[in-house]
């Protein structure tokens, strides 16, 4: 259950209200170097906690809600100079306060974090270690690492059954396929110059990862782990997320403040939807029927309702809000 709410009526009035709130919508506010924790319901900013200096991008939230982990990446763009991120940081959503941390000892632009659907361990991209790092989230210790042969694996997607891992590997253009048991790479399968983000369907079949010269998404066959298709697009896409249903990809287009939407049986573009500047990347709620856009150009999130392909409302966030996460049930 999302939300809970108990209201009584008295005579045609309203007696009483009680309302418990069990989930909060985590945005990382890169420009402010904070996490935002917003109320999804109410649509409504209610904190942003200090990660300590420099910034994260993307966040992940523990299994039960409670916890919030932010690989702080440094003050750079992929591949360009600045500052090299050496560790992640854990925020209690309750305190709303940093409480723990992970060091990775020196600096490896930390950026994607994701929680293994079977083993429960938490993976982070460690781009300049061309590497996923695996971290125990109960003793926030290192426990191992996936080599991924490239430079720049900046976004991973993991299978659903935790077989498979892919990374997108920006400045070579590539993907890598892992295997997550025996902790190895598998291949890399070249896509364009450059590539960015990478999401994989409800039933594991496809990955996508998105062309950054040319407006056009590949579809990746893991079956055969090769290009199978090309789908067009209006513009150079970003980020790229599966309705859960399997049956919709939603694929942000920044450069059109649009976001499209394929239809996964055709695979081809059949509506979009107008959001705020710079829409990056997307977020779906659990029960299906919202996406959560963030637009960072525009310091907004964009809520958009899935039966109708519009969007709702849009909830002032920090300064470049980017990585989005679900945290409570």
């Amino acid at each position: 259950m999302i939300a809970r709410c108990v209201v009584w009526l008295v005579m045609g009035l309203v007696a009483g209200a009680a309302c418990a709130q069990e989930a909060h919508l985590l945005v990382v506010q890169k420009g402010d170097a904070s996490l935002g924790i917003v109320d999804p319901w109410a649509g409504k900013l209610l904190a942003a906690v200090p990660e300590g200096g420099v910034t994260g991008h993307e966040v992940i939230a523990s299994r039960d809600g409670k916890l919030a982990y932010v690989p702080i990446y440094g003050n750079s763009g992929v591949g360009k100079p600045g500052t090299d991120g050496h560790e992640l940081v854990v925020i209690d959503l309750a305190s709303r306060s940093v409480v723990g941390h992970v060091d990775f000892g020196h600096g490896v632009r930390p950026h994607m974090p994701l929680i293994g659907p079977k083993d429960g361990l938490l993976y982070v991209t460690t781009e300049l270690e061309k590497s996923i790092t695996l971290i125990d989230p109960k003793t926030l210790k290192i426990v191992g690492s996936i080599p991924t042969g490239q430079e720049q694996s900046h976004m991973l997607a993991l299978s659903h059954d935790g077989r498979r891992g892919y990374t997108a590997n920006v400045g070579p253009g590539t993907v890598s396929v892992l295997d997550i048991k025996a902790r190895k790479t598998l291949m890399v399968i070249p896509i364009s110059g450059n590539t960015q983000r990478i999401s994989i369907t409800p039933d594991d079949k496809w990955v996508f990862t998105a062309d950054q010269t040319k407006p056009q998404l590949a579809a990746i066959d893991t079956a055969t782990n090769t290009v199978a298709k090309w789908i067009a697009l209006e513009g150079v896409a970003y980020g790229t997320t599966p309705t859960l249903d399997g049956r919709w990809l939603m694929v942000t287009i920044s450069g059109k403040s649009k976001v499209a939407v394929v239809d996964l049986k055709t695979m081809q573009v059949v509506r979009s939807v107008d959001t705020p500047a710079d829409p990056e990347e997307i977020l779906m709620r659990p029960d299906g029927k919202v996406a959560y856009v963030s637009c960072v150009g525009s310091h907004k999130i964009a809520e958009v309702d899935l039966g109708t392909w519009t969007v709702t409302r849009t909830i002032e966030d920090g300064a470049n809000s980017d990585g989005l996460a679900w945290a409570g049930k």
